[in-house]
């Protein structure tokens, strides 16, 4: 961990200690690994995974479960190798409990073997690839957020159900891009006209939309988080395309993260997402006003799923009475998921991926101006990823 790591991890663990509260925290401690991208184009996403899972943890008193909660914060620079090494420190040297904050699903494959060897969870904020839902399942990983597909079938079948007869499809060339247009497929039975994965962090896109021009798609499917999402709508509109090829696209890629940045030109585009700020239910009323109040800012989808990684570790040590020793009942209580998320309904299915609802959500302006997202129907009910039948936990 470089110094400016560790002097951002003294300054959570001492923010942290500042969280007073009237309940009496049990003996011990749980120390969390909150290894995520906050440097480079994906940094807007680690910067609300880091936020959102502070203020659960502040308004939780600054424990989980009742349990004193140190976080130790590092910067993965969106690099596979860099998140392994800080991983491994953080196991070996400051002994953590439960490593989150994962972006990536490159780095979560990276990390899953070392943390598996030493009994340490892996509670994704994010990263859902396919290879752990399936024959390579892990009972110390926990996708908290969705797997990869899910957001992309969703939308498949929306494309589907509007009638669009010729897809383009768009996205990075790593795991969860390659999951993404899976997805998509899945649902979408019309013909795809292209399928481009492009570089991982390419901000140029000025060849792949002449390409996209002369397919003359009906529609066009991209998957572009962060820095990518941002430069690909604005560049879409900039060529002339908004308002003439519609665009679709899952709820990360039209996150509030991104929106300020892209602004108008994200203006109308239908995006599928499992949480969305307007779901009308007291926790999720409670933490958008939360975080608002405490960043000056809307929250993300990403900030959804860490304030919902923070619940889960809370009713999960809560439930083994602070026995963070004893994985095997730590295991079970977080695969009881016995809290309540701010999406509402919710539940793991055997292979530690969320059973849960997708909705058709638009951007729009809210009455302040600011880019957000409303939801405008619900896509899918319950709805389980197809590898679940391969795991074998």
């Amino acid at each position: 961990m470089n110094s400016a790591s560790r002097a951002t991890a003294a300054f959570v663990a001492a923010g942290l200690a500042c969280f007073a509260s009237p309940v009496t925290a049990l003996d011990g401690e749980v120390k969390i690994g909150m290894i995520t991208t906050l440097s480079g184009p994906g940094s807007g996403l680690g910067i609300d995974v880091r936020d959102a899972f502070a203020l659960a943890l502040k308004d939780l008193g600054g424990t989980l479960g009742g349990v004193k909660a140190t976080v130790i914060e590092a910067d993965d620079q969106q690099k596979p190798d860099v998140a392994k090494q800080l991983a491994d420190r953080m196991v070996e040297r400051d002994k953590v409990d439960v490593v989150t904050g994962i972006i990536w699903s490159n780095l979560a494959l990276a990390l899953m073997p070392s943390l598996e060897r030493a009994e340490v969870f892996l509670l994704s904020p994010n990263a859902g690839p396919s290879q752990l839902a399936g024959k390579q399942c892990n009972p110390f990983f926990f996708g908290v957020a969705y797997q990869n597909d899910g957001q992309h079938e969703a939308m498949g079948q929306h494309m589907q159900s509007q009638g669009i007869k010729r897809a383009y499809l768009m996205a990075p060339n790593y795991p969860a891009g390659k999951d993404a247009l899976t997805g998509v497929k899945r649902f979408f039975k019309g013909e795809v006209v292209g399928e481009v994965y492009t570089t991982v962090g390419q901000l140029d896109y000025a060849a792949e939309l002449a390409q996209l021009r002369a397919a003359a798609p009906d529609g066009v499917y991209i998957f572009y988080p962060g820095g990518m999402g941002i430069n690909f709508v604005k560049q879409y509109e900039q060529a002339g395309l908004k308002g003439k090829v519609p665009l679709f696209g899952p709820g990360f890629s039209f996150s509030e993260d991104s929106l300020p940045a892209i602004g108008d030109a994200a203006l109308g585009v239908m995006n599928t997402a499992q949480w969305s700020g307007d779901i009308d239910n007291p926790q999720n009323k409670k933490f958008v006003q939360g975080f608002e109040a405490a960043y000056g800012r809307l929250p993300s989808v990403y900030a959804a799923q860490a304030y919902d990684v923070a619940l889960l570790l809370d009713s999960a040590i809560r439930k083994t009475g602070g026995a963070l020793a004893d994985k095997a009942a730590l295991r079970a209580a977080l695969q009881a998921a016995d809290f309540k998320s701010i999406r509402g309904d919710f539940k793991f299915n055997t292979n530690h991926y969320p059973i849960q609802d997708y909705y058709l959500r638009e951007v729009v302006k809210d009455d302040k101006g600011r880019l957000t997202n409303v939801i405008r129907g619900t896509v899918f009910e319950d709805h389980a990823d197809p590898y679940a039948a391969e795991c074998k936990m």
